[in-house]
Parts: C-alpha cells; sequence; structure tokens
C-alpha cells in the first residue's frame, strides 16, 4: 500500500486530503511544519510527498523542504499544492525537482489524477532501473577453472560488506561483470548500479557528469554520484580520471557529501565505491597522472580478475552461453562446438580475453554458413589476419620451413598449446594427446620444452 505524507499548516486541509486519500486506499501521515515533515521522513519514507508551500510557524517553507527531499530522498515524488500560486512559484518548485503544481482549491479529481500518475511514473522508473540491474545476471560468472574459482570466492567475501574494492585486469577480462556480481550479493542489490566511464567522458565535463548542476534556466540537473544515491557507483578504468577531478572525488569518499556545479547546498550521499583499472596505477602515481591520496581510498580491498588464457578450461562453457545468447537476442543459430573445435579455441590467443572470445562467436554465428556444427577453420578471422590477435596458435610460417623445421615447430607449438589448454597439468595433456605421461617429457626435453616453458627462454618450469 502507498503512503502519502501530507504536509498542510492548515488542519482542516490536511485531514480533507487525508480523508480523500484513505477512501481511495492509500495510507496517510500528517504534519504541521517543517519540523514534523522532516521528523516524518527520517521515520520512513514515503511513497510521495504532498507539500504546501506556505507553512506558518515553521523554520522552512515548502521550496526549502522541496530542496532537502530531493537533497536526501530523492526517489520520493513530490506534489505542491499552494492557496497563493503563481506561475513563478510553479516554476520554481518545477525546476527545484517537483513532480506537479497544484493550486488551491483544488479539484479533488483533478488531485488524484496527479497523485496516481506521479506513483505510477515513479513505479515505471524504479522498475527500469531494476531492469537495467538486472542486464547483467550472476549466472554470466561462469567458469569451473581454479584462477575463477578464486575469483569468485574473494568476491564472495567482499559483497556482504561496504569496504571499496579495486579490480585489476587486462581489458576484456569482465571486471565490470565483476563489480555487478559484487553488487548483486551485496545488501544493496535493489538499490542503483551506476557506472562512470571515466575513459569515455570528456575531462571538461567530468564534474559536472559526476556532481550535477544547478541554473537558473534548468533548475536542478542530478549527477552520477546523486544517481547511485544508497547502491553502488562503479569507477570503470578509474586512472583516466582527470587529474583536476581527483582531488574533489576524494573530498566525496571523505565526507559522504558535495556541491552541484553552480549551486551551494551540501548534497548527502550514501555510496559503497567499486572502481577498476588495466595500467599499474602505481606507475601513473610515480609520472604524477594519479594521486597518491585517491588511490589509498579506493585500493582497500584489490582484487585481480583473472585474463582468458589463464582460464581456459572455462572457454568451452563460455562459448556455449554466447551462442545460447546471440541465438535469444539476435535469432543467430544455434550451433553446436564440436570436441575437435573446443580444442582449437583453448589452443588460439585471447589478448582481448572474453571480450575477443564474444566476438569471435558472435562474428562466426553472423558470418557462418548453415546451423550445422562449428568447424575449427570458421575460427579464423574474416580479414585473414592476426590483427586482433583472434588466429590459432599454430601460424602459417610453417610452410616455409623444411618439412623436419617445420615438423618440429609445429610439435612444439602444438604441445605448448596443449599444456596451456590444461593449465600446465602434464598427466591431463599426456592422457589427450595420446601418450604415456614419460613419453610426453621425454619428447617436451627433445624440443627445447620444460613443463610447459622453453628451455631456451631461460625461465623455470611447473
Amino acid at each position: 500500500m502507498s503512503d502519502i505524507l501530507i504536509v498542510d499548516d492548515e488542519k482542516d486541509i490536511r485531514e480533507l486530503i487525508s480523508d480523500i486519500l484513505q477512501d481511495e486506499g492509500f495510507a496517510t501521515r500528517m504534519a504541521a511544519n517543517s519540523d514534523q515533515a522532516i521528523a516524518e521522513l527520517n521515520t520512513e519514507e514515503p511513497s510521495l510527498m504532498i507539500l504546501d508551500i506556505w507553512l506558518k510557524d515553521s523554520k522552512m517553507d515548502g521550496i526549502d523542504i522541496l530542496k532537502q527531499v530531493k537533497r536526501n530522498n530523492p526517489d520520493v515524488p513530490v506534489v505542491i499544492i499552494s492557496g497563493h500560486g503563481n506561475i513563478e512559484i510553479a516554476v520554481a518548485a518545477i525546476k527545484q525537482g517537483a513532480y506537479d503544481f497544484i493550486e488551491k482549491p483544488f479539484n479533488i479529481d483533478q488531485l488524484m489524477v496527479v497523485i496516481s500518475r506521479a506513483l505510477e511514473a515513479n513505479r515505471l522508473r524504479r522498475e527500469n532501473a531494476s531492469l537495467k540491474r538486472g542486464d547483467s545476471k550472476t549466472a554470466e560468472m561462469l567458469g569451473g577453472s581454479t584462477s575463477f574459482k578464486r575469483l569468485r570466492d574473494n568476491l564472495d567475501k567482499v559483497a556482504k560488506s561496504n569496504g571499496r574494492v579495486m579490480l585489476t585486469g587486462e581489458p576484456g577480462v569482465g571486471k565490470e561483470l565483476a563489480a555487478r556480481y559484487i553488487h548483486a550479493q551485496s545488501p544493496r542489490v535493489t538499490e542503483p548500479f551506476v557506472v562512470v566511464s571515466s575513459a569515455t567522458i570528456e575531462p571538461e565535463r567530468m564534474e559536472e557528469v559526476l556532481f550535477g548542476r544547478e541554473t537558473p534556466e534548468r533548475g536542478i540537473e542530478v549527477g552520477l554520484l546523486e544517481q547511485a544515491h544508497g547502491g553502488v557507483i562503479y569507477f570503470d578504468e578509474v586512472a583516466d580520471m582527470p587529474l583536476g577531478t581527483q582531488p574533489k572525488l576524494l573530498r566525496v569518499l571523505t565526507e559522504q557529501q558535495f556541491t552541484r556545479s553552480g549551486g551551494t547546498d551540501k548534497v548527502r550521499v550514501d555510496l559503497r565505491v567499486i572502481s577498476s583499472t588495466n595500467r599499474d596505477l602505481t606507475v601513473e602515481i610515480a609520472t604524477g597522472r594519479f594521486r597518491q591520496e585517491l588511490y589509498d581510498r579506493l585500493n582497500v580491498v584489490p582484487i585481480a580478475v583473472p585474463a582468458l588464457s589463464d582460464r581456459r578450461e572455462d572457454i568451452p562453457v563460455l562459448a556455449e552461453y554466447f551462442i545460447e545468447q546471440f541465438n535469444a537476442t539476435q535469432s543467430l543459430p544455434l550451433r553446436e562446438l564440436p570436441e575437435e573445435t573446443v580444442a582449437a579455441l583453448q589452443a588460439m590467443r585471447w589478448p582481448g580475453n572474453i571480450r575477443q572470445l564474444r566476438n569471435v562467436i558472435e562474428r562466426i554465428l553472423i558470418l557462418g554458413e548453415g546451423t550445422g556444427p562449428i568447424q575449427p577453420a570458421e575460427l579464423e578471422t574474416q580479414n585473414g589476419g592476426s590483427e586482433n590477435g583472434d588466429v590459432l596458435a599454430l601460424g602459417p610460417q610453417i610452410t616455409s620451413l623444411a618439412l623436419r623445421d617445420a615438423r618440429e615447430l609445429f610439435e612444439r607449438e602444438y604441445l605448448l598449446a596443449q599444456i596451456n589448454r590444461f593449465g600446465g597439468n602434464i598427466s591431463r595433456t599426456a592422457q589427450f594427446v595420446g601418450m604415456e605421461r614419460s613419453a610426453l617429457h621425454r619428447k617436451l626435453k627433445s624440443l627445447g620444452v620444460v613443463g610447459g616453458v622453453r628451455v631456451e627462454d631461460e625461465l623455470v618450469g611447473h
């Protein structure tokens, strides 16, 4: 049941509106002045507020209360009423964030229409935000490899806390997905998840985008920090945050409040902060591009998101998931992945990580012929080159070598690819390639490979 707070200094008006709303099935509360109104707001946030502009014997008038409501309870729609209404007051109220303005004496039917519309608009806004938060389902956190399980265990540990998290990893590994997973498992799951794309926002607009602004022409324009109130704000690639904005963001993290650009009122926010970067921030700090104090505030709980090359065992389940998703969302063919194609996928280089794998699967489903199983030959890029790195580890350089050298190169690259595929596990590799474990060890030694690492690279094997 919707709970409506009625704020009016005239008792007869308060009770009249309350009786009408109760007859329509609403629960109501009443306040005669600003102190009572703020006390009711702090006790429990209402579904809607009906607010008189002029309040006798009150510390704040309706516009002042409206400003505080929009600052501290931005999700509450406010309908302004006044017996002294004029166009200037109406415009001022709407600019400050009121849903609508009704002049006394008001028509009861008109009042009910405005209330119904305000509640429905707020319901749709919340529903839309919930759907957006649901875009990234926790089911997408797929995998069974050791490195993936370690990642998910770490995410589960931090999810229930309110600590700030710094996610690190190569581009395309799924840092935003990891952040959304934390949000989905946290007590803030029903609240907003707001993304700040640090690399795509123009530096000169960053503060306006983050903090919002107030102008005489357009009134209050809420920024991303305010939109995230109560939930999570995610700074994607925070290393790209403009240097001039960094101390202001640091102040927000310290004080949990800020002032909109062009405004004077302090805006309080309750936020959980998650950040990500694919750069070494200690290097950025040393070169003067990132502030040490901000790094210390953000890097409370560092979590590394593994590259796809470190979790090759997860490639089949990820690829199959993408095939199912493209079938559901784009009606692309629901094609199977035979074992030889899976082996080829696991042997490929993936510098673009999960994002690259997704792109490869989508390209094959769009440009491939038929609906049968995906063949290894289809994994070659359509431009025929290795520009994006999504080609098989066995390159065409073999054709320029003598047979003996080509065979040796083939065996070396093939076995290295299989060892990488099975995470350095020699027993599993031997089983797959059809060799005894001891015979595989001898073969690796003869090819200058020890434990999956070439001897000539002077690295220690597993």
